[in-house]
């Protein structure tokens, strides 16, 4: 089990394509209109941890698409009747005597089988009859903010045509509008509760197993509106002092480039350095309460410390040197 608090720090990039589109909004990337900051909410990032235990890693997910029948998709009430077993076999609800022994047979086995429930809980609607009806509801131990970028964005609006006719017998094809930004470096801060794991089972496995799902799931989203998409760098503080964390890690990095160049018009890692001063001070003064740092970095990304200049290389040498880190080395 879990017996560590943790924090985590996760930067990736995004070019030429929408990373998180508002339904709500012609699905433009979300922005924060005060602030020209692209914003991507904390529900993308679980979805990318998801998609990538399950389809890569075999793990079982509660929050996933299922059909049932063709062309009917479950719900969450029958998708938690799915967990309804007694030993490892699947028993019809009429089998048990009373909702609260439904209620913890599908508790135990949700637990026990399903990864992102562990990691971040859930409210799981259950019935056993009409008048029978509760739900499990469990805080996850691990948390996300929602993503911001570190600079101002901008959005293009691109038009172009479709394949098809517009309707039968006309030639017009039709239209497609769509959104994108051409550069977003997004961070994203987590928190790894210990106290919620005692409820979830969390295990230390299952955080690794996390860290290799933040990481290589963002690089895995091959699809049209997500391909370029690449992570740059996710760092793990981990505590020794009970019920204690620093805390605002994402604010503690800035991003810094050349004087002249609008924030806006960055379209590469390549057009600024990440200012990591703040956050490297801050891991310092909490020395004697931090248990390892863990860390991944690309080898693209540049950064400044204390105004000295440093390659990806160069920075992850001065993190072992200075700290007990370790470099996480997933496949």
């Amino acid at each position: 089990m879990i017996k560590n608090r943790s924090e985590i720090l996760f930067l990736y990039d995004a070019k030429d394509i929408n990373p998180n589109g508002d339904p709500m909004d012609e699905n433009k990337p979300r922005i924060d209109e005060e602030l020209g900051i692209n914003i991507v909410t904390d529900v993308r990032l679980k979805r990318t941890i998801r998609d990538y235990l399950h389809d890569f890693k075999k793990q079982e997910i509660l929050v996933r698409e299922i059909e049932y029948e063709a062309g009917k998709i479950q719900d969450a009430k029958l998708r938690a009747e799915d967990f309804l077993k007694k030993d490892g076999k699947k028993i019809d609800k009429k089998e048990v005597k009373t909702l609260a022994e439904m209620k913890n047979l599908i508790l135990e086995n949700i637990l026990k089988e399903c990864i992102d429930v562990r990691l971040f809980g859930g409210t799981i609607p259950i019935e056993k009859s009409q008048t029978e009806k509760s739900a499990i509801t469990l805080t996850g131990p691990v948390q996300f903010r929602m993503g911001r970028s570190l600079h101002k964005v901008e959005v293009v609006h691109i038009k172009g045509t479709g394949a098809f006719a517009s309707e039968a017998g006309k030639e017009q094809k039709t239209f497609r509008d769509e959104y994108v930004l051409p550069y977003s470096l997004i961070c994203f801060y987590g928190i790894i509760n210990e106290n919620a794991s005692k409820h979830s089972h969390l295990t230390e496995e299952d955080i690794d197993l996390l860290l290799e799902g933040i990481w290589n799931g963002t690089k895995n989203l091959i699809s049209r509106s997500k391909i370029g998409q690449m992570p740059h760098l996710l760092l793990r503080v981990i505590y020794k002092e009970e019920n204690y964390h620093i805390g605002d890690l994402d604010k503690k990095i800035h991003v810094k480039y050349e004087k002249g160049m609008s924030c806006e018009k960055i379209r590469s890692v390549k057009d600024f350095k990440l200012d990591v001063t703040e956050l490297w001070e801050s891991i310092e003064a909490n020395k004697d309460k931090i248990l390892e740092l863990e860390f991944q970095l690309s080898p693209d990304l540049n950064f400044v410390n204390n105004g000295e200049s440093m390659t990806s290389s160069s920075f992850k040498e001065a993190l072992e040197k200075n700290f007990k880190a370790t470099d996480l080395h997933f496949q």
